[in-house]
């Protein structure tokens, strides 16, 4: 068996890695239920100003994938997509609260009652 060649790609993978883990950042699941769902930010979100800085003029966004469109076509494809459907439904589900997440990683109180030890004859 020959000597394994070291890869040459990507010396410097510290900032590769990095790049990939900021690169497409989109808006949390929590974020987008507990703030963009709601009925007056939703309305506020659809109906943007001009914007020449985003795509499509800031005025094709869809609120459940917190993303923005260039044309009104776009957006209604991106309506009957398997992504944006899947996104629907995780947004469905309720949002962990705190407390649960606490519980979960063994930090909140227990709500049942320690059990005693009673011998069975």
């Amino acid at each position: 068996m020959g000597r394994l060649r070291r890869s040459r790609a990507h010396h410097a993978r510290r900032d590769v890695h990095r790049a990939s883990r900021t690169r497409v950042r989109t808006r949390d699941l929590d974020q987008i239920q507990l703030i963009d769902l709601d009925p007056k930010n939703r309305a506020v979100l659809e109906a943007q100003p001009l914007d020449f800085e985003t795509p499509g003029l800031a005025q094709h966004y869809c609120v459940e994938c917190a993303k923005y469109y260039e044309t009104d076509v776009a957006l209604k494809s991106h309506w009957k997509s398997k992504v944006h459907k899947r996104r629907v439904k995780q947004l469905k589900e309720p949002v962990y609260t705190i407390e649960e997440a606490e519980m979960a990683a063994g930090l909140g109180r227990e709500t049942r009652r320690p059990t005693t030890d009673v011998p069975i004859s």
